[in-house]
This record gives C-alpha cells, structure tokens and sequence, in this order.
C-alpha cells in the first residue's frame, strides 16, 4: 500500500488540528489529542510540525492570507448591500479560524507570532472599514466628516474582532459549535451595520439600511 504523500499528511493535520481548536480551545486541545483523532503516532505529527505553536503558527498563516485578500475589496464598497456582504465575510472568515479569537489573549501573551502579526491585521482591518466608509461617503450614501470616520471605523473593528468573544460569554456551551455559525454571523454583522444607521445620507437610506439588517435577523437564544 502506498504511503501518503507527507504535504497531503501535513494538509491533514492542519484541518483536523483547526476543527479540533475551533469546537474545544486551541489550550484544550494536545498534541496527543490530535494525534489519537488522527490516529497517527506523535512522531509523525512532529514530524511534519515540531511543536504545538508551529501548528498554531500555521494555521494563523492561513487565516492572515485570506483576511488580509479580503480586506483589499473594502475600498470597492459603495452601496449597502455590498457593506452587508463584505461584513459578513469578515465574520465568516473570522468564524472558520475562531479558536483565535476565542482564546485571543491568552495565544497572544505566549506566542511571538501571533503577538507581532495579529497586531498588523488589526491595523489592516481597521483601516480597510476606514476605506469603506470612505468609499459610501463618496458615493453620497453618508453623511460623516474624517473624524468621525476615524472613530467609527475603529468601533466596528473593536466589535469584529471582540464578537465572538461576546457570544462565546453568552453561551459557553454552544456558541463555538457549527451549528451556531449562522446566529453568530448574522447577529454579528447585523450589529456592525447597525453603527452605520446614524450617518446614512437620507432617511430612505436610513430605512433601506433597516430593512436591510431586520431581513437578516433572528431571535437570540
């Protein structure tokens, strides 16, 4: 029988170690734990990563790519259904690594890594919602000056990035699971646009907005 491929190997145990971090908290989870799920020895998960923080490492590689690929599209937002859209692919993306931001503090206080580079997407983050306030302003759907611009791009990067934080408080037992993924998202986004009501340029715009976030809620549980 052939063996696999050591990459193929490696892909694998980036997937189950980050579904394993995302359902119990990456400090729940051991490198004995993810060598009895993947039913290989702790050899050859050391092998491929030398070290629990090389795979922590990994898989924040991962979601710092993709984030920082989809913040490029901020400045091309111009109407409400585009900041809907790209609001919710932000807690999308933050969903599919959320043990990082579930155990944020503690992986940052210990990891150099992470320390240094979650710190740079912060940065990336508040300043592409800076642009896309930037951008609705310019295409007349709000009414805001520079300084509160400033402010509130950095409120909605708080909320982003503390969200899920929030719901793993109001239901520790359930919020991390895939089944809440959708009650998560919605309700986070629905939130962060909420903030943008106050500066729409019309009341139609204000009501469109409304309309908008209301189509997408759900009861809280």
């Amino acid at each position: 029988m052939a063996k696999k491929a050591p990459r193929r190997t490696a892909l694998r145990i980036a997937e189950v170690t980050l579904d394993l971090f995302n359902r119990y908290g990456e400090p729940n989870v051991s490198t004995t734990v993810i060598s009895a799920e993947l039913n290989i020895s702790p050899g050859n998960l050391y092998y491929h990563f030398p070290s629990k923080d090389a795979l922590v490492n990994h898989l924040f590689d991962q979601y710092e790519t993709a984030m920082l690929e989809l913040l490029e599209a901020a400045p091309d937002v111009q109407d409400t259904e585009g900041a809907w859209f790209f609001l919710h692919s932000l807690f999308e993306q933050i969903w599919a690594f959320r043990f990082l931001y579930r155990d944020l503090n503690n992986l940052l206080s210990g990891n150099r890594h992470l320390e240094t580079h979650f710190h740079q997407v912060l940065e990336r983050k508040t300043h592409a919602l800076r642009l896309m306030l930037e951008s609705m302003a310019a295409a007349g759907l709000m009414h805001i000056d520079p300084d509160s611009i400033e402010t509130l791009s950095a409120s909605m990067s708080v909320m982003v990035t503390y969200w899920l934080s929030f719901e793993y408080v109001r239901n520790p037992r359930q919020a991390m699971e895939p089944a809440s993924a959708d009650l998560a998202l919605t309700r986070g986004a629905r939130h962060v646009l909420a903030l943008l009501t106050p500066y729409m340029a019309s009341a139609e715009l204000r009501s469109h907005l409304q309309s908008l976030t209301a189509a997408y809620s759900l009861p809280a549980t």
